[in-house]
């Protein structure tokens, strides 16, 4: 089955790929948008010098425009840079929305880089485009979201017909052999027979893969379910009712697998209860998987509570106070509290000492909300459960832990942590070399024992006595933190190497 429209970067760069070989094609890349555009700042066209297209960067208000100037542009050998909407030269062409749109058009852009992102993308790999035409605007891609479907009946094919209707790739495990003599009919190409439940086909699933569970049959769930839960999948989701998703995961839970493994599967799935029919059933489900793949990709960190450990006397600096220290032209404390500063999250809470106004300005300044912990002196414990006790009110489901005193952790890292407690972990740590550290990234069933810890006991302490936890490495330099004036003075050699 054929997608008719492209629109992920990857089928766009196919096509400019496969255009190319015969003819002369730009590439259109949107570079910056203001109000509603239709398109985010990253998008592709590519225009074959006849004017045929591939993508869109529009609604349909000025692609037709965009087209025409790319002919030119061919025709001259020469990038352009346009605006369209609100303070462009084109008043002939004015955007509903009332924003803006800024592309580049690009005659020349290099095939190798070109094929090396769409080769990127194809291997299920994220990749970066960088074209000197665009200067410092290197937009980063991710591969189109892939479903797994296993099960039998006209739900399986009616979710996959939507789902490549939609131009997203699709794997089918179907049990009944006149399913998969239906799904061959149709032209699906990626179809595996399910044989036995204790033997199932090796999954393959990435970060951006959606599983669904399509079964009514109790012998397959557990098997498909365990496999999927192994996986990093970010949507995981089987059919049938409340009671029969009870049923489902308890079982489960009895097998082994834990809880907050366990909660990652959706069931009933769909963002409508009750459909009926196959086709209908469809489009909820595969609405549900496409806003799940949107929160997943743009806001990994919504529902996760930012706790910032600010409370440190610094006793062990010589000089002052260690977090209002200078390194590179600002503070310690600034370095971290500028993490994920664009991302949407459940709270952004630092917690400082009594009296601590200077390190609270800084806070406030940076858009952190700020408790003062009167019992500082009693240890770290206290600061810790100040801040969990803040993550517990704003719903979080889980909360990573940051120190002030940390200036080179990336957000990078992060993000592993991230993905650690998406896939199901109930704790994620740092390790450097044998040393467990912050950050640190806690599920909310952890969050009672976290604000029961008292005096010096970290939460490294509480770690330790959890199950399904993961660590994930990080750089000693990475790792530095700044307790006295030669850790500082390391810190500052660290960024002149």
């Amino acid at each position: 089955m054929q997608q008719t429209y492209p629109e992920h970067p990857e089928d766009v760069l196919s096509q400019w790929l496969d255009w190319h070989e015969a003819s002369r094609v730009a590439l259109v890349v949107v570079t910056g948008i203001e109000g509603g555009a239709v398109r985010a700042p990253g998008a592709l066209m590519a225009v074959r010098k006849d004017g045929a297209m591939a993508g869109y960067i529009s609604g349909g208000c000025i692609d037709s425009d965009v087209a025409l100037q790319a002919q030119n542009a061919l025709r001259a050998g020469k990038a352009k840079q346009l605006r369209y909407g609100a303070g462009s030269p084109f008043t002939d062409l004015p955007l509903p929305c009332g924003g803006a749109i800024e592309v580049t058009i690009i005659p020349d852009a290099d095939l190798i880089q070109i094929k090396a992102v769409r080769d990127q993308l194809s291997a299920r790999e994220a990749a970066q485009l960088n074209l000197e035409a665009l200067g410092d605007f290197r937009p980063l891609y991710v591969p189109k979201p892939r479903l797994r479907i296993a099960g039998r009946g006209a739900d399986c094919l009616a979710l996959a017909r939507v789902a490549v209707a939609a131009g997203l790739d699709v794997r089918l495990q179907l049990r009944d052999g006149e399913d998969v003599a239906a799904a061959a009919a149709q032209g699906f190409a990626d179809v595996t027979a399910l044989e036995t439940p204790s033997d199932i086909p090796t999954a393959n699933d990435d970060e951006w893969t959606a599983f669904i569970l399509m079964f009514h049959d109790t012998h397959w769930e557990g098997p498909l379910l365990k496999q999927a839960l192994e996986g990093p999948a970010f949507y995981i989701g089987a059919v049938g009712s409340r009671k029969t998703h009870a049923r489902r995961t308890e079982a489960l839970k009895v097998d082994g697998i834990d809880e907050v493994a366990v909660a990652r599967i959706r069931g009933p799935i769909g963002l409508i209860p009750s459909m009926r029919d196959a086709s209908m059933l469809a489009i909820s489900v595969l609405a549900e998987v496409v806003a799940s793949y949107h929160d997943t990709l743009r806001q990994p960190f919504a529902e996760i509570a930012i706790i910032l450990l600010a409370a440190g006397q610094s006793k062990r600096f010589e000089r002052g106070d260690k977090l209002l220290a200078e390194l590179e032209g600002k503070p310690v404390v600034e370095h971290v509290a500028g993490l994920l500063k664009d991302q949407n999250v459940a709270a952004r809470v630092a917690v400082t000492g009594t009296g601590d106004k200077a390190r609270t300005a800084a806070l406030n300044q940076r858009g952190w909300d700020v408790i003062e912990n009167s019992d500082a002196a009693e240890g770290q414990a206290t600061s810790l459960s100040a801040g969990i006790r803040a993550a517990k009110v704003s719903g979080a489901k889980a909360a990573l832990i940051l120190l002030g005193d940390m200036p080179y952790i990336g957000e990078d890292h992060l993000r592993a942590l991230q993905k650690e407690v998406r896939e199901g972990r109930r704790a994620v740590m740092s390790q450097s070399g044998d040393i467990l550290c912050p950050p640190a990234m806690f599920h909310k069933t952890a969050f009672d024992d976290l604000m029961a810890l008292s005096g010096d006991a970290g939460a490294k302490s509480l770690f330790a006595k959890l199950p399904n936890t993961a660590l994930v490495d990080l750089s000693p330099d990475n790792a530095l933190d700044i307790d006295t004036l030669a850790d500082l003075e390391r810190a500052k050699g660290l960024t002149h190497a």
